[in-house]
């Protein structure tokens, strides 16, 4: 049930409980850093509300009527409850920015995070930050079931019930070993011939392996082969490709070392685009405030 009308104008009855204490418009007005004719006219408007005569004006002050003492009385209470609320929520809005929960994919989390996250601890030095690295679709899951503040995904598909932002961008890289035949071929591979290779993947619903099943639909395949391996880390796979498992498709940011010191070989793939967009995401219609507000720009600014 709503409030009544003549109830709702808080400010006017704090106005009315300043003038009871100090005795004076003009200094109730001073107080609330208004002027005395806008504090005369919100006092008067109260009254017509109300249908009471709540002050008596005299050359020498305002005093209340009894009728104005009573409702200051009984509107004391009240505004002190209010206040209780307004300090309670303060409250709540400063221990909630005190703390971030971040949930990645895990090219995010690994490669991009650690160094935002530097930057933003610059600006909140008592921030509290707790990052959880998942795949794209987990990150998606615990976005929606409000797990968490803000999220980064490297996946081509959201859900709906969720806001997204590019920040950056990103390209796939098929690896092998350097003795691997493919790292022989200067012209690299097929589309169809990298789709019908087994390779070690990550599991499905990553954001890797649904950029390259997108990528791979566009070409008209609609299906990787089987998986050789599934595991489930970037540096896992690595490891599993220069121990000669097979070829893998990982993020260009997790094997620029090792493409670098020249354990892992690069493959071109001809007419393949393999480049992607890296995503913040939020709830939808929640609007990014305080920590999460300045992550996300840290994250959107050029490289």
């Amino acid at each position: 049930m709503p409030l009544p009308p003549q109830v709702t104008d808080l400010t006017s009855f704090d106005l009315l409980l300043s003038v009871a204490r100090l005795g004076s418009i003009g200094q109730a007005a001073a107080e609330h850093r208004i002027s005395q004719p806008a504090a005369s006219a919100r006092l008067r408007q109260l009254e017509r509300r109300l249908g009471l005569t709540l002050l008596q004006r005299t050359p020498r002050g305002s005093v209340l009527t009894p009728t104005g003492a009573l409702i200051a009385d009984w509107a004391r209470a009240v505004v002190d409850a209010a206040d209780s609320l307004a300090a309670a929520v303060q409250a709540l809005r400063i221990s909630h920015e005190s703390r971030l929960t971040i949930v990645a994919s895990q090219t995010l989390a690994e490669y991009l995070l650690p160094a935002w996250l530097v930057a933003l601890r610059a600006r909140h030095p008592d921030l509290t930050v707790t990052l959880q690295a998942a795949n794209s679709a987990d990150v998606a899951a615990r976005l929606l079931a409000d797990r968490a503040d803000l999220g980064f995904v490297e996946g081509p598909d959201l859900p709906p019930g969720l806001d997204a932002d590019t920040v950056a961008a990103d390209r796939l890289t098929v690896v092998v070993t350097p003795t691997h035949p493919w790292a022989r071929r200067r012209r690299g591979i097929t589309p169809a011939e990298l789709a019908a290779t087994p390779l070690v993947s990550r599991e499905a619903g990553s954001g890797t392996r649904r950029a390259l099943e997108s990528a791979l639909r566009q070409q008209d395949i609609a299906a990787l082969a089987a998986p050789l391996l599934e595991l489930s880390s970037t540096t896992a796979i690595k490891h599993a490709v220069a121990a000669g498992s097979g070829p893998a498709v990982l993020s260009s940011l997790a094997v620029s070392t090792e493409l670098a010191a020249g354990t892992l070989t690069a493959v071109p793939v001809s007419g393949l685009p393999l480049h992607r967009q890296l995503r913040a995401v939020w709830l939808a219609g929640r609007r990014l405030t305080g920590p999460a507000r300045d992550l996300h720009a840290i994250a959107r600014r050029p490289r």
